[in-house]
């Protein structure tokens, strides 16, 4: 159902802490022009807890404005089932191409509570659901033989995969088949994992550097391992900066740099600033100065 190149895009604010519609939908737009494959609103990259349901909603609406025909998801990432029910039935009616599911982010829950989680809220919202496994950031693995058990619900369609743990990919095909379109979400397994049967990258850095996350997988798609892995090893200490707690600083000062974006957070995140700054900083500029020239697609 789902393919290709998905940004979760960052969210973008004006000086006095608003959302900058103006930007998101300069941002959004070339993302789209790029070609990716859809945008997922309000992640982890997206800020998404910091924001409020109306501005999570707000986004989701320029995001889908952008996607044209091309899905354009939400994402649930509540403490609790209740709200997030409640946000999945808003996103439907706000015309949500889909969600993307992150079980409870406070409350480590157990193996049953989290399957529960996940079925109340696609019952919700009644929209194609992919399911966000993130053992490391969020403590609650959505496993193999708990994707099994969901199986029986159409709704669920994708998976997410970002255990950090290119094994994965390969344990849920042996588990499931073809049942769920599974991407990649960690931006510097994506080669390994595309290259074992994923069918699509939930990118970050794309938001900065569209044009080569795109190239990659289509490269990986039409079988030019070479090529793409030539723009990968390029693009690897950029992709290292996915893979932080500091991720959503650093992406965002790569897009002040790869697309004259700024870097405003919400708090109580802050910009970077000092030795912090200045080394990804470096990191950027030196990608930029050795920018590879892209093969035709």
């Amino acid at each position: 159902m789902w393919r290709g190149v998905i940004p979760a895009v960052t969210t973008k604010f004006t000086e006095d802490g608003k959302l900058d519609r103006a930007e998101m939908e300069r941002c959004f737009a070339l993302l789209i022009g790029a070609g990716c494959h859809g945008l997922i609103a309000c992640g982890t990259l997206g800020e998404g807890n910091m924001l409020s349901p109306d501005e999570r909603l707000e986004v989701l609406q320029l995001c889908k404005a952008a996607s044209g025909s091309k899905p354009a998801l939400l994402t649930i990432s509540e403490p609790g089932t209740r709200e997030a029910c409640e946000l999945a039935k808003r996103a439907a009616k706000a015309g949500a191409d889909g969600l993307m599911i992150v079980p409870s982010p406070i409350y480590f829950t157990s193996r049953d509570e989290t399957v529960a989680n996940l079925r109340a809220i696609a019952a919700a919202g009644d929209l194609p659901v992919m399911i966000y496994s993130n053992r490391v950031g969020y403590r609650v693995d959505v496993t193999p033989d708990m994707m099994a058990e969901l199986a029986d619900d159409a709704r669920f369609v994708a998976i997410k995969e970002s255990s950090d743990d290119i094994r994965r990919t390969t344990e849920i095909f042996n588990a499931v088949g073809d049942r769920y379109d599974v991407f990649t979400g960690v931006d510097n397994l994506a080669y390994e994992a595309l290259i074992m049967g994923a069918v699509g990258w939930v990118a970050g850095l794309v938001t900065a550097f569209p044009r080569e996350t795109v190239a990659i997988y289509e490269l990986i798609r039409q079988g030019r391992l070479d090529e793409a892995r030539t723009i990968y090893r390029w693009f690897r200490p950029l992709l290292d900066l996915d893979v932080s707690t500091f991720l959503v600083q650093q992406i965002k000062l790569a897009e002040v740099h790869a697309i004259g974006s700024n870097d405003r957070v919400r708090a109580p995140r802050l910009s970077l600033s000092g030795e912090h700054r200045e080394r990804v900083e470096r990191i950027v500029k030196d990608a930029i100065a050795a920018r590879p020239d892209l093969p035709e697609l």
